[in-house]
């Protein structure tokens, strides 16, 4: 009885190899194809030169997660590097919201594109526990984008997404204890 298997296993071995290619050629098609289905999507703006020597409102370390389109999480954007998970800086300031990342273009979004901030969580490449994530809905060149960044520091999160939201609705909040804050009137 012959108990050499080493044939076997070789072409085990070499099936599983083929198909580990097959895959990422796969996925790199699909890449690729998503890339030029996007090639309508236009680059965001660069950061300018006033913005990165100033002091932000608030900023924190980071991940950049993606952006996608609109509200649908899944459908990341592909072209200009939007698509890649890098680390990052978010960075808030009085014009607007720079994003700073590690190998990968940053990019400026002005305060007038900006639309909504909050926390959810996750989004395309990124998922974590709830509120773990802060999504930043802005428009690119007409076209409505989310955008996924996950401060390093949970403690950085919150500080981030208020000024975020300031600068999105600058109302100050109601003062509940003076009585001729026109906005009390309104309420009551």
């Amino acid at each position: 009885m012959n108990d050499d298997f080493s044939s076997e296993y070789t072409l085990i071995g070499v099936l599983t190899v083929i198909g580990l290619v097959v895959i990422v050629l796969l996925m790199w098609w699909g890449w690729r194809n998503r890339k030029r289905r996007q090639q309508d999507v236009a680059a965001p703006a660069a950061v300018p030169a006033a913005v990165l020597g100033a002091e932000p409102l608030a900023a924190a370390e980071g991940m950049y997660v993606s952006t996608v389109r609109g509200q649908d999480y899944l459908d990341r954007i592909a072209v200009h590097g939007l698509g890649l998970r890098t680390n990052a800086r978010l960075e808030v300031h009085a014009s607007g919201v720079a994003v700073l990342r590690e190998g990968s273009q940053n990019f400026f979004i002005p305060r007038g594109d900006l639309r909504q901030a909050g926390l959810d969580a996750g989004m395309s490449g990124k998922f974590v526990e709830r509120g773990g994530l802060l999504v930043l809905t802005w428009t690119l060149d007409g076209l409505q984008v989310t955008t996924g960044f996950r401060t390093r520091a949970a403690q950085d999160r919150d500080p981030l997404l208020a000024a975020l939201n300031h600068l999105i609705d600058p109302t100050p909040d109601p003062d509940p204890s003076d009585p001729t804050d026109p906005q009390m009137e309104n309420n009551s």
